[in-house]
């Protein structure tokens, strides 16, 4: 796996900017949840989404990764088309091998393909050189871990932080505030990564996600180092991100629980796109993911 803010701190600039801020209280109550996981709307806003136009963040068009060569080629990505839609949660699914990480780190500009082309936005990244890469990554992409990828030295505040710091950017308060008060660390700022508990340092993660304001958040098995409770109220700030603020968040996962929280699945086999569901729930998922070959 990539160290992403590995490669981040290599560009930190010499004197980062010590920012703080102060939180505010939360004004977000939680989504209400059926056994499904689902949020609850209303049948108007229903319609109203139905028929809102689906603008895609990115498309992935007939992308191939190959790794090594000859008689020791495997091919993780077969040819996959793909648009990612603006102001969704989707979710990436399935057996290992299937290509689903191989997937992600492309479109996170993490890795190069070895045909086709990933666009973010209206830029291809074929297009792009390193130093366009690197501002991409830094200012477009936000990123969640199951390692969750802090810097044990920071405090909380600093971690959430660091992108902008990174960037030689002043935070935008109101939205800090409220990205603050919807994952709930405002008495935890001053805590080092070490004096948190696990699901307190993945709230960090997704609030440094989210605290650039981001085209695109791609989350990496983000609740495979928590407990169910703690996964579930980071699913339900990934969600809140989506439904209440319009973030689109791109999340690979092997479980049906955490696929459940999405509004779409895409699902992968043998490194190609074998099918999608849109408004999934657990039990459909884990049909779906039964029939396909354990091999794939």
């Amino acid at each position: 796996m990539f160290d992403t803010f590995a490669v981040l701190l290599s560009e930190r600039r010499s004197k980062a900017e010590q920012l703080r801020v102060v939180s505010g209280s939360n004004p977000l109550a939680p989504l209400v949840r059926t056994g499904q996981a689902r949020a609850m709307t209303s049948p108007a806003a229903e319609a109203a989404d139905a028929s809102a136009p689906r603008i895609p963040a990115a498309r992935v068009q007939n992308l191939t990764k190959d790794y090594g060569s000859g008689q020791a080629l495997v091919r993780a990505l077969d040819d996959v088309t793909l648009n990612i839609y603006a102001g969704e949660f989707t979710a990436v699914m399935g057996p290992s091998g299937s290509g689903k990480s191989t997937l992600m780190h492309l479109c996170a500009a993490l890795d190069t393909a070895t045909s086709g082309t990933v666009t973010v936005g209206d830029r291809s990244l074929s297009q792009l050189g390193d130093k366009e890469l690197t501002r991409l990554r830094r200012d477009e992409i936000g990123f969640v871990f199951q390692s969750f990828n802090l810097v044990p030295t920071l405090t909380a505040e600093e971690n959430i932080l660091l992108p902008l710091s990174i960037a030689g950017r002043k935070p935008d308060r109101e939205w800090y505030d409220t990205v603050i008060a919807t994952v709930e660390l405002g008495d935890r700022l001053a805590h080092k990564p070490n004096e948190l508990s696990g699901g307190q340092q993945q709230r960090v993660a997704v609030a440094r996600a989210l605290v650039s304001r981001p085209r695109i958040v791609f989350a990496d098995e983000p609740t495979g180092n928590l407990d169910s409770r703690s996964g579930a109220e980071v699913l339900t700030l990934l969600q809140q991100s989506v439904h209440q603020h319009g973030q689109t968040v791109v999340m690979v996962t092997h479980d049906p629980v955490a696929a459940a929280y999405t509004d779409r699945v895409v699902f992968l086999a043998d490194g190609r796109v074998v099918d999608e569901m849109r408004d999934p729930d657990r039990d459909r998922v884990i049909e779906k993911m039964t029939h396909m070959s354990p091999e794939a």
